[in-house]
């Protein structure tokens, strides 16, 4: 059944808590990619907009210790969101509990925003600890989740909030997400072609088999494609491998059989670095080289399995693409999915959205997903934790 979303919601006068993602790159207080605090904007206006009186929760890097806390303090974010929402009045509230806090949403007004502190700066935040959740929740009336990039985990800002707040709904940016992943891969329209790369097997083994289940066909490149080909009896040289996977790759290439397409070839280096020496390989790379990304063939063959695709789903470059030598596989994969006529075609963020960005793609496709881990345990069949606490209609 449908969640509800923002829309469903009576907003106006109310205080709505927000957990949105924030987690921006930074270095100190210079935020150096602000697509995040973009991203959230749109269910910000909505409520704004609307007269909500606007909590608005985020966590910020990793806060193990009193210095990762002068880190990464979230009011870095508050000027930019100011710049962004001009017709708003934003504050910044410097901590996440106690009367500062609550005297601050006492005098929140209509239409207006306060931003709390990193949630994080709470330690039993990562652990959903039953007080903490209750604890912010009674801050509001209440609940948006719109962090797509959250909801795979189980945090009190997350999954504690709403599990103490019974109206509650998805943002614009989650809802989207859900939709445009729900799509792809559980109502595709066929053919569905899903591309799988990055470096490790073992991140993605649940998805393959996922996905084995689900599309038509499953393309696997980047450095996880040479657990498979030493699974198949070739030599990989000095290649990223898992030897404690071959067997599970084995078993994976039975149960795949003609829906799982590997390279043919692949660019091999004589060290790791952009101004390596390089050559071609088909089957076995020579002891001393390694395969940073698919070949020429690879790439033909890649194109020529998605032609007609009307679904394509993607998660993961197909080789190191951060240089420029060994891009060209990733390159033109991103083409040819944007190139197909007429089909719905998703990112499922981490390093295959940053690649797509990089490479000036980030217009040319359906949906790119802002959260790669909650798009990855979407892929392998999860229940999404921060999603399946919300309520439905």
């Amino acid at each position: 059944m449908a969640k509800k979303t923002v829309k469903d919601l009576d907003v106006k006068g109310k205080k709505v808590i927000v957990r949105a993602d924030l987690n921006v790159p930074h270095k100190g207080s210079e935020i150096t990619n602000d697509n995040r605090v973009k991203a959230a904007v749109p269910t910000l206006k909505y409520l704004t907009d609307n007269g909500a009186k606007v909590i608005l929760m985020s966590h910020l890097g990793k806060v193990k210790t009193e210095e990762d806390k002068a880190k990464n303090d979230l009011g870095i974010v508050a000027p930019r969101l100011q710049e962004l929402m001009p017709e708003v009045k934003v504050e910044f509230c410097p901590v996440t509990r106690g009367k500062e806090l609550e005297d601050m949403v006492e005098a929140l007004e209509p239409g207006n925003i306060l931003l709390v502190q990193n949630t994080r700066y709470e330690k039993g935040e990562s652990k959903n600890d039953p007080e903490l959740g209750k604890y912010l929740a009674s801050l509001g009336d209440v609940f948006v989740e719109d962090a797509f990039g959250s909801v795979h985990r189980a945090h009190a800002s997350t999954v504690g909030i709403p599990e103490n707040i019974a109206e509650n709904g998805l943002g614009f940016l989650v809802e989207k997400e859900v939709d445009m992943l729900g799509k792809a891969v559980d109502d595709p329209v066929r053919p569905f072609v899903a591309i799988l790369g990055g470096a490790k097997v073992s991140d993605k083994i649940a998805v393959i088999e996922n996905m084995l289940d689900k599309a038509d066909k499953v393309i696997v490149g980047g450095g996880m494609a040479y657990t498979f080909e030493k699974a198949l009896g070739h030599e990989v040289g000095n290649s990223l491998l898992e030897e404690d996977k071959i067997e599970l790759a084995k078993s994976i290439l039975e149960k795949g059989k003609d829906k799982l397409v590997l390279p043919v070839d692949t660019v091999a280096a004589d060290k790791f670095a952009n101004d390596a020496n390089t050559m071609i390989v088909e089957e076995n790379i020579p002891d001393g080289w390694m395969g940073l990304d698919i070949g020429p063939k690879s790439i033909e063959l890649f194109k020529d399995t998605l032609q007609g695709a009307k679904t394509v789903v993607w998660n993961g470059p197909m080789g190191v693409f951060e240089m420029p030598n060994f891009a060209k596989g990733t390159l033109a994969v991103c083409e040819a999915i944007s190139e197909l006529p007429g089909a719905t075609t998703v990112i499922g963020g981490g390093d295959s959205a940053a690649a797509a960005i990089q490479l000036g793609f980030e217009d040319k496709f359906s949906h790119i997903s802002t959260g790669g881990g909650a798009s990855l345990e979407y892929m392998e069949g999860k229940t999404l934790p921060g999603i399946a606490v919300i309520s439905e209609k």
